[in-house]
């Protein structure tokens, strides 16, 4: 390959959706910008979102692939790169894969933070493979997911896109995905994927989520103990469940930017993890880093040295053919980073099969990731297209699991059969617009469902169902606060629907990476909308002052990207529950839950504060005698962990034996429902100053009335193991308590059991 070839393997410089027109007869043309691309390089490396659609993009369902034309589209585009390259080297389609591919007509899925709050890994790896047979199905190859930043402080916008604030629950969730998207075969690193499996890229790499001040791209003040113990073993278990690549952050660590920290993306990734896969740039950082190198010919020369492979929209990458021959690279480690974006080409069987709808099922073909007819290992190819049924049964099945009820005075809920008037109220009552989260394609008319249409759809027939908005989510209108009143006054049970959103709209400015600058309408949520207070809008506070008033028992819904604060719902509804953004069908399983026909099993991912001033208010802190304020509690709202159920359950005293504990859980009370087990440590003697509490093994319990079972958690090193004075992780000498309990509160009182290890 010569340099201008290699150095076009490496650039990931057009915007997807520049790189087509629809034509008056409805089909696809190729642009003069893309040619001008391939032409530049002699081919192309990757092009990302050819599929993305949203008010950035401009791409809707009269401009943009749905799912009958996606893989034509890529096809059209793949020929023309291949026919453009003197070794006819296919390009990677990379596409956001956030909570399922961002593209027309693609399921839906929750946003990670309620994904978080199902505590189910099993689940969400079921709904992952689906993500990633769509995204193959259409003609993509590379799936672009947030898995990485833990939620520290949820005014950060992109709160939504974390698991939680956990590092032990992140990892168990993002080892799911991995697995789910990429499928077994290719975890040894030079296995082949299948045809509906898609490598993915994790991001972000590495302590995003640690932002100061929960501001999008502000520095991360990190020590590294607080790096290694909380934002890398997410990153961690990802690669060794056999992550294909991940995505450098934009923020720096100990002064160095992720995209040029050689510490980290190659000390640390490659030598201490052997990771031998991809890293790629978040976009545009590249060429920030012309700030400490002083032109963009050398920023892109200190990303590639650190460690970067791909570049991301940057101009930095584009010179690197002119920084070989200046000297101020070494072609030896351009080719490694070639080699490690070809590799996954051939894992991908792009150099046999590069056309996505041309492909039809073949058995047994030699093919291997070191190139063509080199190995005996099998390779078939094939892309079998995913129901869209299923798709939105597993949409489904993850909103109602992570739905969380928080509390239920009186047993308001389920819903009694006595009851025969609900009012249905709030801004988010009668939408699924504000259901979604960020990074979400338009959707057609008529999909999916509100909490309104659930509980019109499901309720008894003698039911009568009456709906007022009150209010927007946004600002301080309240004419129609008055009406909302007057109907749950007349109601048996008011259903109060409140919450944020993320929804992008065609008048929202969006800086050059996609980030929101400017939040028209009613978007409060998602990545470039940060919050410095955590209440919801002034008019929203308006209506739940007023409907509680009315003294008719009030259901509060949380429909939210980040735990507001709203300690009034907490001390005058009756019910108080969250669904995070659960999808367009969350409306369907919120109504399941408040009807009783299913039980409320989400668990909380993140603590809830009381105020913004509380800040930071997550469960495993550092171990410290003084913790309280003079003015208010320190305590959160509901801790990390929490979730009632319709039932109740009794957790007995658990028993250790060597490296093995067990405890009796009980279900107490009335309906079959299920429990999470989660299992704490907290080290009493430690090398290291140790956290109050720490999450290290967890299980979904499913019980039926009266029912007894004997629950057993192995104690190995991922539940014993630290972060020791030379960072390095390993089972260290020490004495520790093991608490087996509900919630990270339950833990502090729950009954312990002793665990000594000797050196």
């Amino acid at each position: 390959m010569t340099l201008r070839e290699k150095a076009g393997q490496l650039n990931q410089r057009m915007y997807g959706w520049d790189a087509y027109r629809r034509t008056p007869d409805g089909g696809f043309e190729l642009t003069e910008a893309l040619y001008a691309e391939t032409e530049r390089f002699a081919g192309l490396g990757a092009l990302y979102g050819l599929m993305r659609a949203d008010a950035w993009s401009g791409v809707d369902h009269s401009t943009g692939p749905c799912s009958g034309d996606g893989a034509a589209l890529a096809d059209l585009v793949q020929r023309h790169v291949v026919e453009r390259s003197r070794l006819g080297i296919p390009a990677l389609f990379v596409e956001e894969v956030p909570h399922g591919h961002m593209a027309l007509d693609a399921t839906v899925l929750p946003v990670n933070l309620a994904v978080g709050a199902t505590w189910d890994p099993e689940l969400y790896e079921r709904a992952a493979a689906h993500a990633a047979a769509e995204l193959r199905a259409r003609g993509g190859h590379v799936a672009l997911v947030s898995a990485l930043d833990i939620a520290r402080d949820p005014r950060w916008g992109r709160t939504e896109e974390c698991f939680g604030e956990d590092p032990h629950l992140a990892a168990r969730l993002t080892e799911a995905l991995v697995r789910g998207m990429q499928g077994e075969q290719s975890r040894d690193g030079d296995g082949l994927f299948a045809a509906d499996k898609a490598p993915v890229v994790l991001k972000h790499f590495a302590g995003q989520g640690a932002t100061v001040g929960g501001r999008n791209s502000a520095e991360s003040e990190l020590g590294q103990r607080e790096l290694h113990e909380i934002h890398l073993p997410a990153a961690r278990a990802g690669i060794r469940a056999g992550a294909a690549a991940v995505m450098a952050a934009y923020n720096e660590v100990d002064g160095l930017p992720c995209s040029g920290n050689c510490a980290l993306l190659h000390e640390l990734l490659r030598r201490r993890w052997g990771f031998a896969g991809l890293v790629m740039a978040d976009g545009l950082a590249v060429d920030r880093l012309a700030r400490i190198t002083g032109d963009k010919v050398s920023a892109g020369v200190l990303a590639l040295n650190a460690g970067v492979d791909l570049s991301l929209w940057d101009e930095g990458f584009t010179h690197l053919q002119e920084a070989v021959e200046r000297g101020l690279v070494s072609e030896e480690t351009l080719d490694a980073a070639v080699a490690r974006v070809l590799r996954l080409k051939f894992r991908l069987g792009l150099f046999e099969e590069p056309y996505a709808a041309d492909r039809s099922y073949a058995a047994d073909r030699p093919y291997t990731a070191n190139g063509p007819y080199t190995a005996d290992r099998p390779y078939t190819v094939g892309r079998p297209v995913p129901d869209p049924g299923r798709g939105r049964d597993l949409s489904t099945a993850l909103a109602r699991a992570a739905v969380t009820l928080l509390h239920n005075d009186s047993g308001v809920l389920p819903i009694r059969p006595g009851v025969s008037r609900i009012a249905v109220l709030g801004p988010h009552a009668a939408t699924t617009a504000h259901q979604l989260g960020d990074y979400t394609a338009p959707q057609r008319p008529g999909t999916g469902s509100s909490v309104l249409d659930g509980l019109r759809r499901l309720a008894p027939e003698n039911v009568d169902i009456r709906h007022a908005r009150g209010c927007a989510l946004t600002g301080d209108d309240r004419s129609g606060i008055p009406e909302a009143v007057a109907v749950a006054a007349a109601s048996d049970l008011a259903v109060l629907v409140l919450g944020g959103s993320s929804a992008r709209t065609p008048g929202t400015d969006f800086a050059a990476n996609g980030a929101a600058l400017t939040a028209v309408s009613e978007m409060t949520c998602g990545e470039g909308a940060d919050l410095a207070g955590l209440r919801l809008g002034a008019a929203q506070h308006a209506l739940l002052d007023g409907v509680t008033a009315t003294g008719t028992p009030t259901v509060v819904v949380l429909i939210q990207g980040r735990p507001h604060a709203v300690p009034e719902a907490a001390d005058r509804a009756a019910a108080l529950l969250t669904a995070w953004y659960p999808g367009p069908w969350g409306g369907e399983a919120i109504a399941q839950i408040l009807l009783g026909r299913a039980e409320p099993t989400g668990r909380l991912p993140v603590s809830v504060p009381r105020s913004a001033t509380q800040l930071p208010v997550y469960y495993n802190h550092k171990d410290i005698e003084y913790g309280a304020y003079v003015d208010a509690s320190a305590e959160p709202l509901y801790s990390f962990g929490h979730g009632l159920s319709y039932t109740s359950f009794a957790y007995g005293r658990p028993r250790l034996a060597q490296r093995t504990v067990e405890v009796d859980i009980t279900n107490t009370g009335h309906r079959h429902g299920r429990t999470v087990a989660q299992l704490y440590i907290r080290r009493l003697l430690t090398p290291v100053w140790p956290r109050t509490l720490e999450l290290r093994a967890f299980q979904g319990v499913e019980l039926a009335p009266g029912e007894r079972r004997v629950v057993t958690f192995h104690l190995g090193a991922d539940q014993l193991a630290q972060v020791g004075a030379d960072l390095e992780t390993a089972v260290l000498p020490g004495t520790l308590e093991i608490r087996i309990a509900e919630s990270a509160r339950a833990a502090l009182t729950a009954v312990p059991v002793v665990l000594r290890i000797d050196g």
